[in-house]
């Protein structure tokens, strides 16, 4: 058997911060954010990870955020702030005590497609559920065609994310969503 080759590490650089990417830093400190920021990173076949930060502490905890874009990491933070927790608030009676993901960077191309994801440049997060400190866990998936308060929540929150972010994608977008 052939041993594999291991790939070559990604290549570090760190690029002077222009206006927008302070600015970005400055509004996750406004907004009592923890974050450390990233070097920027070029993984080749067009993959990267530029002006990206790891989420540290947003309030409430999340899993498996990795590097995420400034602008995506300061969106993200508002949304589950002022997006997400009032909305469980109103609609479930409850707090959310985690927001479980999928993950941010992933050097892939958009199924179906030989185009480049927004997971490959780091601009990206995908949804899997959120826990509630009554116990409940609201699946995107199932939760979608799920019971009343269910299907409004994650409506209500949706809709919110279409607020923040250039594309948002649920359940009734494709079989991949």
């Amino acid at each position: 058997a052939k041993a594999s080759k291991p790939a070559p590490p990604p290549v570090r650089q760190i690029a002077p911060q222009t206006v927008e990417v302070k600015q970005c830093l400055a509004k996750l400190q406004s907004q009592s954010v923890s974050f450390t920021p990233l070097p920027d990173q070029n993984f080749g076949g067009g993959c990267n990870a530029v002006n990206s930060v790891k989420l540290l502490d947003i309030g409430v905890p999340a899993t498996n955020l990795g590097a995420m874009t400034c602008p995506l990491a300061a969106n993200f933070a508002a949304w589950a702030r002022y997006g997400v927790q009032p909305a469980a608030r109103a609609i479930l009676g409850t707090e959310i005590v985690k927001i479980e993901t999928f993950g941010t960077y992933n050097c892939r191309p958009i199924a179906g497609s030989g185009k480049l994801s927004e997971h490959a440049h780091s601009n990206a997060v995908d949804i899997a559920a959120f826990v509630m400190n009554d116990g409940r866990r609201i699946s995107v998936q199932q939760g979608w065609s799920g019971d009343k308060d269910t299907r409004r929540f994650l409506q209500v929150v949706h809709d919110s994310a279409c607020k923040r972010f250039n594309t948002v994608l649920s359940p009734d977008y494709n079989a991949a969503h």
